[in-house]
């Protein structure tokens, strides 16, 4: 494991495709586990899916845009990693044309979208390979990740290459100061892994924390964040437990897009699901706007410089 850490700095800041910058300039709401730019119809053993992918650039850059004016969006965390179709040039476009900061990541996602070599390698290889790219930049550009993730598991239990490829952005998160970010499936257990290896609880966000209603209480216990998409009635039912058992503090709400079907030109609620119709039904239960800016700003803000 790596013994000291890579980042050095007086005071925290997030890692933009961009450049650093202080929490400080990111005035308004942040999405913190969306995908801007991704591909994953195609997988090594895995059923292809011509849904499964986004490539839509101008009307991407169209919407966060408009959020910016709109919602006041301030930044998007991307968590397109290694194998699911990252692309930082595009990124990098994107947040030109919207004048909307975003957050790349890195890291390994899951089972049939590891890339071939990564199967077999030992957990120091695969790190080394993630401070390569924290390091060095991102498929060749000069845009470094702020996030490592979102790493996943693809069976209903990680496999042992998941294993390592997850003890491996522990460690790599460890040595950098970056935050991880996990996929929905097998979160629970990606957070048990990522515990095991030393990496404080408060550095890692789980994505939606399963169907059983205690789990999202048990990672939030555990000092944990909990990002919540798919922003339906069951979330919106999680999203007021977790802050009436007053933990607002450790909640992230994002839209969570994917596809091509979920963007606005298409027919999809788009990027502003969120500000459209999950945070008024938030104020229509009684929830102040100061929790509301908490759990939209201060809340992401505070997991992606890795403070408590």
């Amino acid at each position: 494991m790596p013994e000291a850490s890579l980042v050095t700095r007086e005071a925290p800041l997030v890692r933009t495709v961009s450049g650093p910058c202080p929490p400080s300039a990111v005035n308004g709401a942040v999405l913190p586990r969306e995908h801007l730019r991704s591909d994953m119809r195609w997988a090594a053993g895995a059923v292809s899916d011509p849904h499964r992918w986004l490539d839509e650039e101008q009307e991407v850059t169209r919407e966060l845009c408009g959020l910016r004016q709109s919602d006041r969006l301030g930044l998007v965390v991307e968590l397109s990693c290694i194998g699911m179709g990252r692309d930082a040039a595009a990124l990098a476009r994107v947040t030109a044309g919207s004048r909307v900061a975003v957050v790349a990541g890195t890291g390994f996602f899951a089972g049939p979208f590891t890339p071939s070599w990564a199967l077999d390698a030992e957990v120091d290889a695969l790190t080394r390979h993630l401070l390569t790219e924290i390091e060095d930049g991102l498929d060749g550009t000069s845009a470094r990740p702020g996030v490592i993730g979102e790493i996943g598991v693809w069976g209903d239990e990680p496999t042992p290459a998941e294993e390592r490829c997850v003890a491996a952005a522990a460690r790599a998160s460890l040595a950098s100061g970056l935050p991880v970010a996990t996929h929905h499936r097998g979160g629970p257990a990606l957070l048990e892994i990522l515990l095991g290896e030393g990496l404080p609880a408060h550095r890692v966000s789980v994505a939606d924390a399963g169907t059983d209603p205690a789990t999202p209480r048990k990672i939030v216990e555990r000092g944990g964040y909990v990002c919540l998409t798919s922003l339906g009635v069951d979330r919106l039912r999680q999203a007021l437990d977790l802050i009436d058992a007053g933990y607002a503090h450790r909640l992230l709400l994002s839209s969570g897009l994917s596809k091509v079907s979920e963007i606005e030109r298409y027919g999809g609620g788009g990027y502003s699901h969120l500000f459209r119709t999950f945070l008024p039904r938030l104020r229509e239960a009684g929830i102040s706007e100061e929790t509301i800016s908490l759990i939209t700003h201060d809340n992401p803000l505070r997991w992606l410089t890795c403070m408590e």
